[in-house]
């Protein structure tokens, strides 16, 4: 039983250390999106969900560095994973809802175009 003890402690741990990785990430991606460097802060957040898969923070940030790219399906993709996960995260409805609004413009123009 000690052993099954210790190897629940151990991976906790490891889970833990994964989220904080997983944070860092996201802060070090915020900054180098702040500057504008939206590759590198792709980057740092699809890291960031490497390390964690249910990061919602990292998410959302991540599909703000894609609508910047002009990725627009992956973005309303991770923006709506981000939602499911937190579906009560104001700020990320409020980015979702900015989103849609923006990208219900573009297609809009895109079909007066056609």
């Amino acid at each position: 039983m000690v052993v099954a003890g210790s190897l629940l402690s151990l991976l906790l741990g490891a889970s833990n250390a994964a989220a904080a990785s997983s944070q860092e990430e996201v802060r070090f991606g915020i900054q180098v999106a702040q500057r504008g460097l939206w590759l590198e802060a792709r980057f740092r957040f699809e890291k960031a969900l490497v390390l964690f898969p249910d990061n919602a923070a990292a998410l959302n940030d991540l599909a703000v560095a894609l609508e910047q790219q002009g990725d627009f399906a992956k973005a309303r993709e991770a923006y709506e994973r981000a939602l499911k996960l937190r579906p009560n995260e104001t700020y990320i409805q409020q980015n979702y809802d900015l989103f849609r609004e923006a990208d219900d413009k573009r297609n809009r123009k895109s079909k007066k175009k056609s």
